[in-house]
């Protein structure tokens, strides 16, 4: 017998919308913006759209609830990212710390590309769900994350509540496409463990691509100087 990752949280969040009507749906949606623990909305709506069309409830209700519940987990996540702005420099383990200047690119980069990048990624599955902590670190105008949050999240949410709605009975056919991504999301954390550690041991220099860190003895101030290039 093997363990179904995806097929495990299916059949919790089959359960909810089951039981519990919209406001599980509303709790899910937060939960899902949150990132913790990844619960995915390529399964919650198209399942609450396969209720709309039993007729539990309304497509305007689900989309609504859905929308609300994503919005409140966003800025919820958000306000994680920027009261704890502060807090997070310096923490790390070993190498592989969080610096004032990590931080610096984070705004640089949402000051110039904040919006479009908030926007692009609601549609964009997990990385929809991560997207509100580095927005709120940036500190970005909450009135513009939530605006480009909504925005972003409308097509997303509208799209996969009505194929539930479409497939009906056959729903199954979206959790079984990603029942394929089980094991590579398995292998995915695997390697993303790995960097991790040899981020945190010294092996590898922060950043991407990865790249071995360049020892002290090769470096350092007692390091032989380097030849200057020809000019």
């Amino acid at each position: 017998m093997t363990f179904s990752l995806f097929g495990a949280v299916t059949g919790l969040i089959v359960t909810v919308l089951v039981t519990v009507g919209l406001p599980g749906l509303f709790a899910l949606m937060i939960v899902e913006s949150l990132g913790l623990p990844p619960i995915p909305s390529e399964v919650i709506l198209p399942f609450a759209g396969f209720l709309v069309a039993e007729g539990t409830y309304s497509f305007t209700a689900a989309v609504a609830v859905s929308l609300a519940g994503g919005l409140c987990g966003a800025f919820a996540a958000y306000a994680i990212g920027r009261w704890w702005r502060q807090r997070i420099t310096g923490l790390g383990l070993g190498h592989l710390r969080l610096e004032p200047r990590h931080l610096a690119r984070v705004d640089a980069y949402f000051a110039r590309y904040g919006e479009p990048t908030v926007g692009l990624a609601r549609m964009v599955p997990v990385i929809r769900a991560y997207i509100s902590y580095p927005a709120g670190t940036a500190k970005m105008h909450p009135v513009r994350f939530g605006l480009f949050t909504v925005l972003g999240s409308v097509p997303y949410a509208v799209g996969f509540i009505y194929a539930g709605m479409v497939l009906r009975s056959d729903w199954g056919q979206i959790s079984a496409f990603f029942e394929l991504l089980n094991l590579p999301l398995i292998a995915l954390v695997v390697i993303v463990a790995v960097y991790l550690v040899l981020q945190i041991t010294g092996v590898l220099a922060p950043g991407w691509p990865p790249r071995r860190r360049i020892s002290a003895s090769t470096s350092g101030p007692g390091a032989p100087p380097r030849k200057a290039p020809p000019s």
